[in-house]
């Protein structure tokens, strides 16, 4: 049967749907408990209705036999501060109640040391939740989104700080568009550093350029944090430039997903 129908008095195992709502791409998953039951990835349009969103989202669970009726709770974590009020509109028409927003009044076992935590991106939050229950020590999240931002936890569990850069499609947009001669290239691995033609220089310019940045800024915050830091990479650059990095212990593509959960656990 799938896991949205009840019937004969039956209920479907509690399932808790969370959503990463970023400015370039949305990530949404469902957990069964702990386990990431599936989740999905859609373009951000910060033009969405409740009504639109709810269309997107059922149309993704019903790819796994899943129905609105079988969530029994949403969280969100969002940088789209126009969305905010529709995913909380959505979950009260669809969900059966408000989508935990991350922010503010939200319980997540994380102080936050900043001059300003209003400053904070949601997601940047969620990921250093989720990295510290992983390391259980100093550690710094690289997520490679539109921006790629280290964030660093100390020993204690306690959000530090960051460092925000140009993300790699960013950079890429912006050195075609100002440079006459440079054509859109894909973004692949190129043969080698040295590239023989235009489309591999500017592949090898991008991929090892961004891998010696990774590399020198980790390096500086482990000397920050002390020698024993451990890092993540999240976002979906990650799996192009980290192969290319010394610095970065592992990827972790559903790090803001785990993370949300743990949120939500703390909150209930």
């Amino acid at each position: 049967m799938p896991a949205g129908d009840r019937t004969g008095g039956e209920r479907a195992a509690s399932m808790l749907l969370a959503i990463d709502v970023g400015n370039t791409q949305t990530h949404i998953g469902s957990f069964s408990e702990e386990e990431l039951v599936e989740h999905w990835r859609f373009a951000t349009d910060p033009k969405d209705t409740a009504d639109e969103l709810a269309v997107r989202v059922s149309s993704l669970l019903a790819l796994r036999g899943i129905g609105l009726d079988a969530i029994d709770a949403s969280i969100v974590s969002s940088v789209v501060p126009g969305l905010n009020g529709e995913y909380s509109r959505m979950g009260r028409d669809y969900l059966g109640g408000p989508c935990l927003m991350v922010g503010p009044g939200v319980r997540t076992g994380m102080a936050v040391l900043l001059d300003n935590p209003h400053e904070l991106g949601a997601d940047r939050l969620v990921n250093a939740v989720a990295a510290y229950e992983r390391f259980g020590g100093a550690c710094a999240v690289v997520d490679f989104g539109t921006a790629i931002t280290f964030d660093a936890v100390s020993a204690d569990g306690e959000y530090l700080g960051g460092v925000i850069g140009p993300g790699v499609q960013i950079s890429m947009e912006a050195l075609t568009e100002r440079a006459a001669r440079l054509p859109e290239v894909d973004f692949a691995e190129p043969a080698g550093v040295i590239g023989r033609t235009t489309q591999a220089s500017l592949q090898s310019g991008i991929i090892f350029g961004f891998a010696g940045a990774i590399d020198a800024i980790a390096n500086r915050v482990r000397g920050e944090l002390g020698e024993d830091t451990s890092f993540v990479a999240t976002g979906g650059m990650a799996s192009a430039i980290v192969p290319h990095c010394e610095t970065i212990d592992e990827i972790d593509d559903l790090l803001t997903l785990t993370g949300l959960r743990l949120i939500y656990e703390r909150n209930v």
